[in-house]
């Protein structure tokens, strides 16, 4: 993991990632980074796309990895930047992200390699675990979305 930090560190252009709200009932998945950026804090699972990894591909990827639980992978909450500055004010990281509402269809919950820690908490609580205000609004909007009914996402490319 060392080596591919290092090529997200200082990058020449924004990397693509992705990133998974996991919805079930009045509970959202987290995961506590085990790496930069955000190492040490609670999020949503996610990470980089792969070169040839479609992004639903990615954040099934991406929340086996950290959680072992697979998931269906339903619309596009939100496509925002996360830049992250250095003191000396150069980009240090630079990830476009691209959300999705999701939900769980099998296995057991554990932290897996990717995360320190996982587990689900209650919406109203996130605070509690110092999530970033901007990833609650991102699952408030996942919310709002699933109220609204949404099948899974299908795209194929001829």
């Amino acid at each position: 993991m060392e080596g591919s930090e290092d090529l997200r560190t200082y990058p020449e252009r924004p990397i693509v990632g992705v990133g998974a709200i996991v919805l079930d009932g009045d509970r959202v998945l987290l995961v506590k980074r085990a790496h930069e950026p955000l190492k040490g804090e609670w999020s949503v699972p996610g990470g980089v796309v792969d070169v040839g990894e479609t992004l639903e591909e990615a954040i099934r990827r991406e929340v086996r990895e950290e959680t072992c639980l697979d998931i269906e992978v339903g619309p596009i909450v939100d496509v925002l930047d996360r830049i992250r500055y250095d003191p000396d004010g150069r980009v240090k990281f630079h990830y476009v992200l691209v959300d999705f509402v999701c939900r769980p269809v099998s296995g057991t919950l554990q932290c897996a390699s990717d995360a320190e820690e996982a587990m689900w908490a209650e919406c109203a609580d996130l605070g509690r675990y110092g999530v970033a205000d901007a990833t609650i609004s991102i699952i408030d909007k996942a919310i709002a979305r699933r109220a609204t009914g949404w099948t899974p996402r299908e795209v194929h490319w001829e």
